[in-house]
């Protein structure tokens, strides 16, 4: 696919590992940064492939059903670790959910936990 659309934004929240055996396993919180990849083939009228106002608006509906809560209580990780990689999975199957009405692929989704430590998910073509 020749476009790609890229955004960053960010949230905070706090977590717990579980089943973990370290520091992580007790609760504590990051602010993650996150990362949004979109690809696609086709331009709009305007010469876009999407407004970024609406991929924004979109990643962060997402992500206000995240920030400033304790991930480990969100129905959607029940019985799961919050962990990065399970983040970003949540975040690009809502995104690719709420983007489906657009000629765009959410191509990857990257959760950064600090600066030098990050999970993404993408599928797999």
């Amino acid at each position: 696919m020749p476009y790609e659309l890229k955004i960053e934004t960010a949230f905070a929240a706090a977590h717990n590992l579980l089943n973990y055996c370290g520091q992580c396993e007790n609760l504590h919180g990051h602010n993650w940064k996150v990362e949004i990849l979109l690809r696609g083939t086709e331009l709009d009228e305007s010469g876009m492939l999407l407004d970024f106002k609406i991929l924004k608006q979109e990643t962060n509906a997402i992500l206000d059903t995240l920030d400033h809560t304790y991930l480990n209580e969100l129905e959607v990780f029940s019985g799961k670790s919050p962990s990065s990689e399970l983040i970003a999975e949540y975040i690009f199957t809502e995104l690719e959910q709420r983007l489906s009405r657009y000629p765009v692929t959410v191509h990857k989704v990257t959760a950064w936990e600090s600066e030098k430590a990050a999970a993404s998910f993408y599928r797999q073509s």
